[in-house]
């Protein structure tokens, strides 16, 4: 996996040291999906369509994975969530994508990257990225999202 420049680098961090970042969702917590209603529903400040680029979108086992690709692009939405709801729920969905800091066993990691938004300004906000052992085995045999929307996909 290309690491990106120190420009944007990447860091991933223990929720008790993370910045109170938003968060770019591209799969079952965006809403109309299973999930948003489970743990963003009354919680945010905000939900805006957004882009990822430099990412593509894998249809992995059950649950979509961003893997980083030059010239790619993944579309969801950039979350803002309450700031009295911040701590929970970074922890909740840590624990929703099994993301534990450091554990070689993560299926996702949890970094900072860059995502546009609908008018072309961009923010930082908090992507989980398919891990580098589960990046490896999606680009050698993984079913490629076309166009990078999980909404999309299959025709939906």
């Amino acid at each position: 996996m290309t690491l990106p420049s120190s420009s944007s680098s990447s860091s991933s961090s223990s929720s008790s040291s993370s910045p109170s970042l938003p968060f770019f969702v591209y799969g079952t917590l965006r809403p109309g999906e299973g999930n948003h209603d489970l743990f963003l529903r009354g919680r945010t400040r905000s939900e805006e369509p957004g882009r990822l680029t430099g990412a593509v979108l894998y249809d992995g086992p059950g649950y979509p994975y961003v893997v980083e690709q030059p010239g790619g692009e993944v579309r969801g939405e950039l979350v803002t969530a309450l700031p009295a709801a911040y701590g929970r729920l970074l922890l909740e969905l840590d624990r929703l994508e099994e993301y534990v800091p450091g554990d070689p066993r993560n299926l996702y990691e949890r970094v900072d990257r860059d995502v546009v938004r609908a008018d072309g300004s961009t923010v930082r906000a908090w992507v989980y990225l398919a891990a580098p052992p589960v990046a490896a085995r999606l680009r050698a045999r993984g079913r490629l999202i076309a166009g990078g929307d999980w909404l999309t996909r299959n025709g939906r």
